[in-house]
């Protein structure tokens, strides 16, 4: 988890650090669903399809930006 932040602060290209980004989501939600399982509650499964859904929507936010030519020096 520590390297998946040193990607993430320093990473040298944008597509990099929303690698990790997609990266640190999936761990979250793998813990979350985790936790879910070790309560027995599950009303945790839905904040983890919750945290999904809004990670894979970042993600094509990211690369629709990263499409259309990335931050401009204008």
């Amino acid at each position: 988890m520590v390297l998946v932040f040193i990607r993430l602060i320093i990473g040298p290209t944008l597509p990099d650090r929303v690698v990790a980004l997609e990266l640190l989501a999936s761990i979250i939600v793998g813990m979350i669903g985790a936790y879910a399982i070790y309560t027995d509650t599950s009303s945790f499964i839905d904040v983890a399809i919750v945290a999904a859904l809004t990670a894979f929507l970042a993600a094509i936010g990211f690369a629709r930006f990263l499409e259309r030519g990335g931050p401009r020096n204008d």
